[in-house]
Protein backbone atom coordinates (compact mmCIF):
# COMPACT_ATOMS: atom_id res chain seq x y z
CA UNK A 1 0.00 0.00 0.00
CA UNK A 2 3.17 2.37 0.90
CA UNK A 3 4.53 1.98 -2.76
CA UNK A 4 1.18 2.36 -4.41
CA UNK A 5 0.87 5.78 -2.14
CA UNK A 6 4.63 7.11 -3.50
CA UNK A 7 4.12 5.95 -6.66
CA UNK A 8 0.95 7.90 -6.91
CA UNK A 9 2.54 10.66 -4.94
CA UNK A 10 5.45 10.31 -7.93
CA UNK A 11 2.88 11.12 -10.41
CA UNK A 12 1.34 13.77 -8.71
CA UNK A 13 4.58 15.80 -8.14
CA UNK A 14 5.53 15.05 -11.66
CA UNK A 15 2.46 16.71 -12.59
CA UNK A 16 2.90 19.49 -10.16
CA UNK A 17 6.61 20.27 -11.81
CA UNK A 18 5.30 20.72 -15.07
CA UNK A 19 2.48 23.06 -13.92
CA UNK A 20 5.09 25.39 -12.49
CA UNK A 21 7.63 25.19 -14.49
CA UNK A 22 4.83 26.27 -17.23
CA UNK A 23 3.31 28.68 -15.23
CA UNK A 24 7.00 30.20 -14.52
CA UNK A 25 8.02 29.88 -18.43
CA UNK A 26 4.98 31.59 -19.46
CA UNK A 27 5.10 34.69 -16.54
CA UNK A 28 8.88 34.83 -17.53
CA UNK A 29 8.47 35.31 -21.29
CA UNK A 30 5.76 37.40 -20.85
CA UNK A 31 8.19 40.08 -18.71
CA UNK A 32 10.77 39.39 -21.22
CA UNK A 33 8.61 40.31 -24.40
CA UNK A 34 7.49 43.50 -22.36
CA UNK A 35 11.08 44.67 -21.86
CA UNK A 36 11.56 43.81 -25.69
CA UNK A 37 8.66 45.36 -27.19
CA UNK A 38 9.80 48.33 -25.79
CA UNK A 39 13.44 48.33 -26.63
CA UNK A 40 12.39 47.54 -30.27
CA UNK A 41 10.11 50.62 -30.25
CA UNK A 42 12.92 52.86 -29.06
CA UNK A 43 14.90 51.70 -31.91
CA UNK A 44 12.20 52.26 -33.94
CA UNK A 45 11.81 56.14 -32.44
CA UNK A 46 15.68 56.01 -33.21
CA UNK A 47 15.38 54.91 -36.89
CA UNK A 48 12.63 57.93 -36.92
CA UNK A 49 14.43 60.54 -35.73
CA UNK A 50 17.64 59.47 -37.78
CA UNK A 51 15.24 59.73 -41.23
CA UNK A 52 13.93 63.10 -40.01
CA UNK A 53 17.63 64.09 -39.72
CA UNK A 54 18.57 62.95 -43.08
CA UNK A 55 14.91 64.91 -44.73
CA UNK A 56 16.04 68.19 -43.19
CA UNK A 57 19.85 68.55 -43.76
CA UNK A 58 21.51 70.23 -46.33
CA UNK A 59 24.65 69.51 -48.11
CA UNK A 60 26.85 70.68 -45.27
CA UNK A 61 25.93 68.43 -42.80
CA UNK A 62 27.64 65.12 -42.74
CA UNK A 63 24.45 62.49 -42.67
CA UNK A 64 26.78 59.41 -42.29
CA UNK A 65 25.56 58.79 -38.58
CA UNK A 66 21.69 58.74 -39.13
CA UNK A 67 22.56 56.27 -42.72
CA UNK A 68 24.27 54.14 -40.02
CA UNK A 69 21.16 53.85 -37.96
CA UNK A 70 19.39 53.16 -40.59
CA UNK A 71 21.33 50.71 -41.98
CA UNK A 72 21.95 48.69 -38.87
CA UNK A 73 18.11 48.16 -38.36
CA UNK A 74 18.12 44.53 -39.95
CA UNK A 75 15.60 43.28 -37.89
CA UNK A 76 12.55 45.38 -37.04
CA UNK A 77 10.07 45.26 -40.03
CA UNK A 78 8.89 48.56 -41.23
CA UNK A 79 7.10 50.53 -43.81
CA UNK A 80 7.61 54.55 -44.04
CA UNK A 81 4.75 56.53 -45.35
CA UNK A 82 3.57 60.21 -45.87
CA UNK A 83 0.71 61.85 -45.03
CA UNK A 84 -1.70 60.42 -46.84
CA UNK A 85 -0.80 56.82 -45.96
CA UNK A 86 1.05 56.07 -49.25
CA UNK A 87 4.08 53.91 -49.05
CA UNK A 88 7.24 55.67 -49.28
CA UNK A 89 9.32 52.86 -48.69
CA UNK A 90 10.21 49.54 -46.50
CA UNK A 91 12.40 47.64 -44.80
CA UNK A 92 13.33 43.86 -43.25
CA UNK A 93 10.01 42.32 -45.91
CA UNK A 94 10.64 39.89 -48.11
CA UNK A 95 11.65 41.22 -51.55
CA UNK A 96 8.72 39.29 -52.59
CA UNK A 97 6.44 40.20 -50.58
CA UNK A 98 3.90 42.16 -53.12
CA UNK A 99 0.59 42.70 -50.76
CA UNK A 100 2.16 45.53 -48.57
CA UNK A 101 -1.23 47.51 -48.03
CA UNK A 102 -2.82 44.50 -46.12
CA UNK A 103 0.44 44.16 -44.12
CA UNK A 104 0.14 47.90 -43.18
CA UNK A 105 -3.78 47.61 -42.60
CA UNK A 106 -2.68 44.76 -39.84
CA UNK A 107 0.31 47.05 -38.65
CA UNK A 108 -1.80 49.85 -38.36
CA UNK A 109 -4.45 47.65 -35.75
CA UNK A 110 -1.92 46.42 -33.71
CA UNK A 111 0.11 49.58 -32.72
CA UNK A 112 1.00 53.38 -33.04
CA UNK A 113 2.44 54.31 -35.29
CA UNK A 114 6.07 56.80 -35.02
CA UNK A 115 5.66 60.40 -36.46
CA UNK A 116 8.22 61.86 -37.76
CA UNK A 117 8.03 65.83 -38.15
CA UNK A 118 9.25 67.27 -41.28
CA UNK A 119 9.46 70.82 -42.21
CA UNK A 120 6.46 73.59 -43.13
CA UNK A 121 4.32 71.29 -40.89
CA UNK A 122 4.70 68.22 -43.04
CA UNK A 123 5.17 64.84 -41.71
CA UNK A 124 5.66 61.13 -42.51
CA UNK A 125 4.50 57.73 -40.25
CA UNK A 126 6.46 54.62 -39.56
CA UNK A 127 4.51 51.60 -38.84
CA UNK A 128 6.36 48.84 -37.51
CA UNK A 129 5.45 44.80 -36.10
CA UNK A 130 7.09 42.50 -33.81
CA UNK A 131 11.16 41.36 -35.39
CA UNK A 132 11.25 37.35 -35.88
CA UNK A 133 13.09 36.86 -33.15
CA UNK A 134 10.10 38.69 -30.61
CA UNK A 135 7.51 36.55 -32.37
CA UNK A 136 9.85 33.34 -31.70
CA UNK A 137 10.40 34.38 -28.08
CA UNK A 138 6.43 34.92 -27.80
CA UNK A 139 5.27 31.15 -29.26
CA UNK A 140 8.47 29.74 -27.20
CA UNK A 141 7.24 29.07 -23.55
CA UNK A 142 3.93 27.70 -25.30
CA UNK A 143 6.45 24.95 -27.61
CA UNK A 144 8.49 24.19 -24.10
CA UNK A 145 4.88 23.94 -21.93
CA UNK A 146 4.08 21.31 -24.91
CA UNK A 147 6.84 19.14 -25.07
CA UNK A 148 6.89 19.16 -21.37
CA UNK A 149 3.50 18.01 -21.12
CA UNK A 150 4.30 15.39 -24.16
CA UNK A 151 7.28 14.10 -21.82
CA UNK A 152 5.01 13.63 -19.21
CA UNK A 153 2.38 11.88 -21.24
CA UNK A 154 4.36 9.47 -22.82
CA UNK A 155 6.64 9.16 -19.12
CA UNK A 156 2.91 7.90 -17.86
CA UNK A 157 2.10 5.69 -20.78
CA UNK A 158 5.41 4.08 -20.64
CA UNK A 159 4.55 3.47 -16.65
CA UNK A 160 1.35 2.35 -17.37
CA UNK A 161 2.45 -0.09 -20.13
CA UNK A 162 5.25 -1.32 -18.02
CA UNK A 163 2.83 -1.87 -14.58
CA UNK A 164 -0.17 -3.78 -17.01
CA UNK A 165 2.90 -6.01 -18.43
CA UNK A 166 3.92 -6.67 -14.40
CA UNK A 167 0.46 -6.94 -13.45
CA UNK A 168 -0.13 -9.44 -16.79
CA UNK A 169 3.11 -11.77 -15.59
CA UNK A 170 2.00 -12.03 -12.08
CA UNK A 171 -1.80 -13.00 -13.63
CA UNK A 172 -0.11 -15.63 -15.84
CA UNK A 173 2.61 -16.68 -12.92
CA UNK A 174 -0.55 -17.46 -10.88
CA UNK A 175 -2.97 -19.22 -13.21
CA UNK A 176 0.02 -21.54 -13.96
CA UNK A 177 0.59 -22.21 -10.90
CA UNK A 178 -3.16 -22.52 -10.07
CA UNK A 179 -3.27 -25.53 -13.24
CA UNK A 180 -0.07 -27.04 -11.39
CA UNK A 181 -1.88 -27.48 -7.63
CA UNK A 182 -5.35 -28.02 -9.11
CA UNK A 183 -3.67 -31.51 -11.48
CA UNK A 184 -2.53 -33.38 -8.72
CA UNK A 185 -5.72 -34.01 -6.54
CA UNK A 186 -7.82 -33.83 -9.69
CA UNK A 187 -5.61 -36.73 -11.10
CA UNK A 188 -6.02 -38.32 -7.81
CA UNK A 189 -9.70 -38.08 -7.98
CA UNK A 190 -10.25 -39.54 -11.33
CA UNK A 191 -8.62 -42.59 -10.05
CA UNK A 192 -10.82 -42.35 -7.24
CA UNK A 193 -14.09 -42.27 -9.30
CA UNK A 194 -12.65 -45.33 -11.69
CA UNK A 195 -12.17 -47.54 -8.62
CA UNK A 196 -15.49 -46.75 -7.69
CA UNK A 197 -16.91 -47.04 -10.80
CA UNK A 198 -15.17 -50.84 -11.12
CA UNK A 199 -15.75 -52.08 -7.67
CA UNK A 200 -19.62 -50.30 -7.30
CA UNK A 201 -21.28 -49.93 -10.48
CA UNK A 202 -24.43 -49.83 -8.50
CA UNK A 203 -24.01 -46.44 -7.18
CA UNK A 204 -25.38 -43.85 -9.86
CA UNK A 205 -23.87 -40.71 -7.96
CA UNK A 206 -20.43 -41.69 -9.44
CA UNK A 207 -21.44 -40.73 -12.60
CA UNK A 208 -22.34 -37.26 -11.76
CA UNK A 209 -18.88 -37.39 -9.42
CA UNK A 210 -17.26 -37.92 -13.30
CA UNK A 211 -18.52 -35.18 -14.89
CA UNK A 212 -17.49 -32.76 -12.38
CA UNK A 213 -13.89 -34.26 -12.14
CA UNK A 214 -14.08 -33.44 -15.94
CA UNK A 215 -14.88 -30.41 -15.48
CA UNK A 216 -12.04 -29.54 -12.98
CA UNK A 217 -10.09 -31.31 -16.24
CA UNK A 218 -11.18 -28.62 -18.11
CA UNK A 219 -10.93 -25.36 -15.42
CA UNK A 220 -7.15 -26.81 -15.19
CA UNK A 221 -6.20 -26.24 -18.54
CA UNK A 222 -8.13 -22.84 -18.79
CA UNK A 223 -5.46 -21.81 -16.76
CA UNK A 224 -2.76 -23.86 -17.64
CA UNK A 225 -3.52 -21.78 -20.99
CA UNK A 226 -3.52 -18.36 -19.79
CA UNK A 227 -0.40 -16.45 -21.05
CA UNK A 228 0.08 -18.59 -24.19
CA UNK A 229 -1.63 -18.34 -27.57
CA UNK A 230 -4.30 -21.29 -27.77
CA UNK A 231 -4.70 -22.91 -31.20
CA UNK A 232 -7.84 -22.45 -33.13
CA UNK A 233 -9.96 -24.95 -34.72
CA UNK A 234 -12.92 -25.17 -36.93
CA UNK A 235 -15.74 -26.64 -34.15
CA UNK A 236 -19.55 -26.71 -34.28
CA UNK A 237 -20.27 -23.67 -31.70
CA UNK A 238 -23.80 -25.21 -31.47
CA UNK A 239 -22.48 -27.91 -29.70
CA UNK A 240 -20.13 -26.63 -27.74
CA UNK A 241 -22.27 -23.63 -26.49
CA UNK A 242 -24.80 -26.58 -25.67
CA UNK A 243 -22.43 -28.29 -23.65
CA UNK A 244 -21.86 -25.36 -21.70
CA UNK A 245 -25.72 -24.90 -21.22
CA UNK A 246 -26.86 -28.58 -20.01
CA UNK A 247 -23.60 -28.27 -17.35
CA UNK A 248 -24.94 -25.09 -16.41
CA UNK A 249 -27.86 -26.32 -16.25
CA UNK A 250 -27.71 -29.19 -13.48
CA UNK A 251 -25.81 -26.86 -11.56
CA UNK A 252 -27.87 -23.94 -11.35
CA UNK A 253 -31.21 -23.21 -9.39
CA UNK A 254 -34.29 -24.83 -10.37
CA UNK A 255 -35.69 -21.04 -10.18
CA UNK A 256 -32.91 -20.39 -12.95
CA UNK A 257 -34.68 -21.43 -16.60
CA UNK A 258 -32.70 -21.98 -19.59
CA UNK A 259 -34.33 -21.13 -23.15
CA UNK A 260 -32.48 -22.02 -25.89
CA UNK A 261 -33.57 -20.31 -29.31
CA UNK A 262 -31.28 -23.02 -31.65
CA UNK A 263 -31.64 -26.50 -33.05
CA UNK A 264 -29.11 -28.28 -31.92
CA UNK A 265 -28.86 -30.16 -34.79
CA UNK A 266 -27.72 -27.08 -36.82
CA UNK A 267 -24.09 -26.47 -37.32
CA UNK A 268 -21.80 -23.01 -37.32
CA UNK A 269 -18.57 -23.49 -37.65
CA UNK A 270 -16.09 -21.45 -36.67
CA UNK A 271 -12.17 -21.20 -35.73
CA UNK A 272 -12.51 -21.60 -31.97
CA UNK A 273 -10.29 -22.65 -29.00
CA UNK A 274 -13.11 -25.20 -27.45
CA UNK A 275 -12.07 -24.85 -23.99
CA UNK A 276 -11.59 -21.25 -23.70
CA UNK A 277 -14.71 -20.40 -25.56
CA UNK A 278 -16.70 -22.94 -23.04
CA UNK A 279 -15.25 -20.79 -19.96
CA UNK A 280 -17.08 -17.51 -21.80
CA UNK A 281 -20.27 -18.81 -22.31
CA UNK A 282 -20.15 -19.97 -18.65
CA UNK A 283 -18.85 -16.34 -17.22
CA UNK A 284 -21.84 -14.49 -19.31
CA UNK A 285 -24.45 -16.95 -18.03
CA UNK A 286 -22.64 -16.92 -14.73
CA UNK A 287 -23.06 -13.15 -14.69
CA UNK A 288 -26.84 -13.53 -15.72
CA UNK A 289 -27.47 -15.91 -13.05
CA UNK A 290 -25.70 -13.26 -10.74
CA UNK A 291 -28.28 -10.34 -12.14
CA UNK A 292 -31.35 -12.44 -11.91
CA UNK A 293 -30.13 -12.88 -8.37
CA UNK A 294 -30.85 -17.04 -8.94
CA UNK A 295 -34.31 -16.05 -10.51
CA UNK A 296 -35.00 -15.65 -13.95
CA UNK A 297 -34.68 -16.69 -17.68
CA UNK A 298 -31.63 -17.32 -19.45
CA UNK A 299 -32.28 -17.07 -23.30
CA UNK A 300 -29.58 -18.03 -25.73
CA UNK A 301 -29.99 -17.07 -29.73
CA UNK A 302 -27.42 -18.34 -32.31
CA UNK A 303 -27.18 -17.03 -35.76
CA UNK A 304 -25.06 -16.49 -38.63
CA UNK A 305 -24.13 -14.28 -41.62
CA UNK A 306 -21.75 -15.05 -44.22
CA UNK A 307 -18.62 -13.76 -42.43
CA UNK A 308 -19.81 -14.28 -38.63
CA UNK A 309 -21.53 -16.21 -36.18
CA UNK A 310 -24.02 -14.04 -33.57
CA UNK A 311 -24.46 -15.42 -29.80
CA UNK A 312 -26.50 -13.51 -28.06
CA UNK A 313 -27.24 -14.17 -23.99
CA UNK A 314 -30.22 -12.39 -22.48
CA UNK A 315 -31.19 -12.06 -18.93
CA UNK A 316 -34.33 -11.28 -16.76
CA UNK A 317 -32.37 -9.72 -14.61
CA UNK A 318 -32.01 -5.76 -12.72
CA UNK A 319 -30.52 -4.71 -16.06
CA UNK A 320 -27.32 -2.30 -16.44
CA UNK A 321 -26.94 1.50 -15.45
CA UNK A 322 -25.58 3.22 -18.18
CA UNK A 323 -22.80 4.79 -16.05
CA UNK A 324 -21.13 1.43 -16.04
CA UNK A 325 -21.87 -0.30 -19.68
CA UNK A 326 -18.57 0.53 -20.70
CA UNK A 327 -16.90 -0.84 -17.22
CA UNK A 328 -18.57 -4.50 -16.69
CA UNK A 329 -15.55 -5.65 -19.09
CA UNK A 330 -12.53 -4.03 -16.97
CA UNK A 331 -10.45 -6.24 -14.84
CA UNK A 332 -12.09 -5.56 -11.16
CA UNK A 333 -15.13 -4.29 -11.86
CA UNK A 334 -17.60 -6.06 -10.08
CA UNK A 335 -21.54 -4.65 -8.17
CA UNK A 336 -21.25 -8.07 -6.22
CA UNK A 337 -19.99 -7.78 -2.35
CA UNK A 338 -17.64 -10.84 -3.06
CA UNK A 339 -15.54 -11.81 -6.20
CA UNK A 340 -12.48 -10.32 -7.99
CA UNK A 341 -14.86 -8.92 -11.43
CA UNK A 342 -12.42 -11.36 -13.76
CA UNK A 343 -14.94 -13.20 -15.44
CA UNK A 344 -16.32 -10.67 -18.45
CA UNK A 345 -12.68 -9.41 -18.31
CA UNK A 346 -11.43 -13.10 -19.24
CA UNK A 347 -14.47 -13.39 -21.42
CA UNK A 348 -13.40 -10.18 -23.31
CA UNK A 349 -10.00 -11.34 -23.65
CA UNK A 350 -10.33 -14.49 -24.68
CA UNK A 351 -13.08 -13.53 -27.72
CA UNK A 352 -11.53 -10.21 -28.32
CA UNK A 353 -7.62 -11.32 -28.31
CA UNK A 354 -7.48 -14.43 -28.90
CA UNK A 355 -10.08 -15.05 -31.19
CA UNK A 356 -10.30 -11.51 -32.88
CA UNK A 357 -14.10 -11.24 -32.29
CA UNK A 358 -16.33 -8.83 -30.23
CA UNK A 359 -18.09 -9.02 -26.89
CA UNK A 360 -20.42 -6.49 -25.65
CA UNK A 361 -23.63 -5.14 -24.73
CA UNK A 362 -25.89 -5.38 -27.05
CA UNK A 363 -29.00 -4.37 -25.41
CA UNK A 364 -30.37 -3.62 -21.16
CA UNK A 365 -33.18 -1.79 -19.50
CA UNK A 366 -33.31 -1.30 -16.03
CA UNK A 367 -35.46 -3.73 -14.36
CA UNK A 368 -36.24 -5.82 -17.29
CA UNK A 369 -32.16 -7.43 -18.09
CA UNK A 370 -29.52 -7.26 -20.29
CA UNK A 371 -28.42 -8.94 -23.88
CA UNK A 372 -24.18 -9.42 -24.40
CA UNK A 373 -23.55 -10.15 -27.86
CA UNK A 374 -20.61 -12.36 -28.68
CA UNK A 375 -19.70 -12.19 -32.49
CA UNK A 376 -17.39 -14.62 -33.52
CA UNK A 377 -15.43 -14.42 -37.25
CA UNK A 378 -15.60 -17.57 -39.37
CA UNK A 379 -11.96 -17.45 -41.20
Amino acid sequence: MNIFRYKTFGKSFLLLFAVVVGIGSLIYTEILVSKLKAEERKNVQLWAEAIRLISVSDSTQNVDFPYSIIANNNTVPVILTDEADSIISTRNFESETKDLKKILSAMKEKSQPIIINLENGHYNLIYYKDSIILTMLIFYPYIQVGFIFLFILVSYLAFRSSKKAQQNQVWVGMSKETAHQLGTPTSSLAGWIEILQNNYPEVSITAELSRDVERLEKVTERFSRIGSKPSLTNENIVSIISRSVDYLKSRASSKVRFIDEYTEKNEVIVPVNAALFEWVIENVSKNAIDAMEGNGEITIRIAETDRHALIDISDTGKGIPKSVIKKIFNAGFTTKQRGWGLGLSLAKRIIEDYHNGKIFVRHSEIGKGSTIRIVMNKG
